[in-house]
């Protein structure tokens, strides 16, 4: 496997989608989605000019940090969050995309306040309405992202989604294109036009998610290859 050539070829599939929806490639950044893959993987994604990696894992984050993985890009939260796991994540991921509750928001406003910083985060939208993820539903969102803008240290830059896995080629482009509204709704009435990214697409669908105007995604597989679950 070369994580070099992969990323060479997810970045011509990135930009085939966009220039077909009529977009600049480079409008659209690319997150390494690492989870599973030691340091030394995301050294190599680096090394390649990866835009930022992506963790979905506390305990998997905290270790590679510690072997400095992510020196050199910018290190996100992608994965479920839990309240009591925030403060292990605050101030060290420079982006939390999986914001899907007010409880889970006001715990990152409590943790960066005692940092003295503003934590920039993504709310996470439940577009498929699926128990087994968390987010807000499409009628919880807006009141939510009117809520946190009273919130002194989280910056609310966009949105992201997980929708529901895609029965058919292109099934889950109707969701993307829910969200990317909402994103221009809640952008345009709350935030100012201030929003910058709208995160959503992997490695089966995010043409799909570039179409609908995604403007990052979260690529694992076709960068790093297929997860060994079995093995851990």
């Amino acid at each position: 496997m070369n994580i070099g050539e992969n990323i060479r070829n997810v970045r011509e599939r990135i930009a085939r989608a966009a220039l077909t929806a009529g977009r600049n490639p480079e409008d659209v950044l690319l997150v390494g989605a690492s989870k599973m893959n030691g340091a030394d993987a995301c050294r190599a994604a680096i090394a390649a000019g990866i835009d930022a990696l992506g963790e979905n894992r506390v305990q998997e984050m905290t270790a590679k940090l510690a072997e400095h993985a992510y020196d050199g890009a910018p290190l996100h939260f992608i994965g479920h969050l839990q309240r009591n796991k925030v403060r292990q994540v605050v101030g060290r991921a420079a982006l939390i995309q999986s914001a899907g509750s007010l409880e889970l928001l006001a715990e990152i406003q409590r943790q960066a306040e005692k940092l003295n910083i503003v934590q920039e985060v993504l709310l996470e939208v439940n577009i498929g309405g699926e128990e087994s993820k968390s987010g807000f539903s499409p009628h919880e969102l807006y009141p939510a992202a009117e809520t946190v803008r009273t919130f002194s240290h989280v910056r609310v830059r966009g949105l992201m989604t997980i929708p529901p896995i895609a029965e058919k080629p292109h099934g889950n482009l109707p969701y993307f294109e829910k969200v990317a509204q909402l994103y221009v709704d809640i952008n345009r009435n709350l935030y100012d036009n201030d929003f910058k990214y709208l995160s959503m697409g992997m490695s089966d669908d995010f043409e799909d998610a570039i179409a609908a105007g995604a403007t990052m995604v979260r690529v694992g597989s076709a960068i790093f290859g297929h997860r060994l679950y079995s093995q851990q």
